[in-house]
């Protein structure tokens, strides 16, 4: 299995709580990018620009894809949400605790 194989199966385990829906089947997640280092880079897309668990989902994106065996780092790019920066920066905070 690739890297990028094991990353989308690993999201497949990130359930949108309103619809019970694993976000990769959902389309949340687009652009997964993997530079020779092992360093990730994707796009999650919320389903709403206004999605009230895009904070949580987004926080079990990044958890998630730190845990395959192989990525040495992850970025988030958030897209098509109203709250997209302060999300990014909330984020960037809590990868560096």
């Amino acid at each position: 299995m690739t890297l990028k194989e094991r990353i989308e199966d690993a999201l497949r385990g990130v359930i949108d709580p309103g619809t019970k829906l694993d976000i990769m089947r959902m389309k949340l997640v687009r652009d997964i990018l993997i530079d020779q280092d092992g360093g990730v880079n994707l796009t999650f897309r919320p389903a709403s620009p206004v999605c009230p668990m895009a904070f949580k989902l987004c926080y079990d994106i990044k958890t998630a894809v730190q845990q395959v065996e192989g990525v040495k780092g992850v970025e988030v790019k958030v897209a098509g949400y109203d709250r997209a920066d302060e999300l990014m920066e909330v984020l960037k905070q809590a990868g560096n605790q």
